[in-house]
């Protein structure tokens, strides 16, 4: 299959017939991809979890105010020091308790032992390239209800619940099935296309809102040699982070929440091959920078620092993770994804911003109340504040932002979240099934077709199989939107 460009000399086929067209795709039986996935099937080893303490009004989660709190924390795009800042404050409040601080980027390696063991620690950051999949953890009752922690009053007012000062859609994203939850997102992530403001100036353009303007800012980029797209090559789930929500924008957030249910021929959606078609139509026009698959997030986002590609799909993280190499006059900003063009069902704006930092306490955890006044303590404003001056992106909390300045990506970000308004779409597959997102979507499907190793249409074609694969295995939990 060669370039999905849809022209024919003037006039030919318009995009808006490429959805209209449903191509026959048949359905592929897939060998399962080997992935880093939480078993946590242990019960021996664990020991008694520590005597509650005394419930104060300062102490309303009775914390064991001389228990030792264990604590795992992803070491990603934001850093360590926000949460030993919160460390100090839990120290603080509780002088006789000693916290073990352990951060890491290999979390699945880190403690996939532990749960087998039955000593997992109290609390954990479960993100990254090795994040345990959280779908497996409450399938098999690994994870501690947070409803506890949400009930309890918050530090800056105790007449209101942790829960009720929280940003919205962040209780709901840590629930799976039922009211129980089981995952607090910590930071408050706005993903879409990163780029520099003052490179787009630089090309006499504006961030285009259809597919045809998105193609003439590529083609203006490449005569000045600046490759338009790059992305996390050996990571390639960072491509959804902006053609998801296309996805949503061109046919509807009901095609992204059927892809979450694992619906049968979901992801043969014309919607889904319009899209895919467009994101290819990059490759095979020499969009992407060169080399890019063989690149890591850092790798990718140091180039696109550098002035070498123009466009990168991400998330906010990304401020304060490619910091060093960002000059001081980049004028970070970001766009929600463009979309094929004024007759897609959503209006451009349309973006995926969602909780990020998955925080979870497990179910065999020695000082659980200790772990969730840790979080109180780090949903508080004060954190808050903290959180966002140090590492450039919002929180759970909902506010934090009052007196601090700005910097130019969370300036742009908090201004797409405005224009996106109830435009606001949140694919769950990635915290439902991690890994059938990450290795096999990801790795297998997309990053495939984006290195030009499949086409849109073998791509969807073995993504579907991959889906289908999921939905019929009895091993993994299934959850669907309600």
């Amino acid at each position: 299959m060669g370039s999905t460009s849809a022209r024919k000399g003037n006039d030919g086929v318009g995009r808006r017939d490429l959805i209209k067209r449903s191509a026959a795709l048949g359905l592929v039986s897939v060998p399962a991809m080997s992935f880093l996935s939480a078993c946590a099937s242990g019960d021996g080893g664990a020991e008694d979890k520590v005597d509650k303490g005394k419930k104060t009004k300062d102490n309303p989660l009775a914390v064991n105010e001389s228990a030792p709190l264990d604590f795992v924390l992803f070491d990603g795009g934001f850093g360590t020091q926000y949460a030993k800042d919160a460390i100090k404050v839990y120290e603080g409040k509780f002088p006789k308790a000693k916290v073990k601080f352990q951060p890491t980027q290999k979390i699945q390696s880190t403690l996939q032992p532990r749960f087998n063991g039955g000593n997992p620690p109290d609390l954990i950051d479960n993100s990254g390239a090795e994040q345990m999949d959280m779908g497996v953890l409450v399938g098999k009752d690994q994870l501690a209800d947070l409803t506890p922690l949400l009930d309890a009053p918050s530090v800056d007012d105790p007449s209101k619940k942790v829960r009720d000062t929280l940003r919205p859609g962040i209780v709901e994203m840590g629930q799976f099935d039922g009211e129980k939850v089981w995952i607090m997102y910590y930071a408050y992530t706005v993903y879409g296309v990163w780029y520099s403001q003052k490179a787009l100036d630089s090309l006499d353009a504006e961030y285009p809102e259809t597919w045809d303007d998105m193609l003439k800012v590529c083609a203006k980029a490449k005569k000045k040699g600046i490759a338009p797209w790059t992305y996390a090559g050996k990571h390639p789930y960072y491509i959804p982070f902006s053609l998801y929500p296309m996805i949503a924008k061109v046919g509807g957030r009901e095609v992204l929440d059927a892809i979450d249910n694992l619906e049968p021929n979901a992801w043969k959606h014309p919607a889904v091959k319009a899209c895919f078609e467009a994101y290819y139509e990059l490759y095979k026009k020499g969009y992407i920078l060169k080399g890019t698959p063989g690149l890591d997030h850092i790798q990718s986002q140091t180039a696109w620092t550098e002035g070498k590609a123009l466009f990168l799909p991400n998330g906010s993280w990304v401020e304060n993770e490619a910091a060093k190499t960002m000059p001081d006059d980049f004028d970070l900003a970001v766009s929600a994804p463009s979309g094929l063009d004024s007759s897609d069902k959503l209006p451009f704006g349309t973006m995926w911003a969602s909780g990020g930092e998955p925080f979870i306490v497990p179910s065999k955890a020695k000082n659980p109340d200790g772990a969730m006044e840790q979080l109180r303590i780090m949903l508080s404003e004060d954190s808050s504040k903290n959180f966002t001056k140090s590492v450039k992106s919002l929180t759970a909390f909902d506010g934090g932002t009052d007196g601090i300045e700005l910097t130019p990506g969370l300036k742009s970000a908090v201004a797409a979240l405005e224009k996106a308004g109830e435009n606001i779409v949140n694919p769950r597959i990635q915290d439902w099934y991690v890994a059938l997102q990450k290795e096999k979507i990801g790795v297998g499907g997309l990053g495939e077709m984006m290195a030009g190793r499949l086409t849109p249409a073998e791509a969807i074609k073995k993504i579907q199989g991959y889906a289908d694969e999921a939905a019929k295995d009895d091993s993994i939990k299934h959850y669907k939107h309600q």
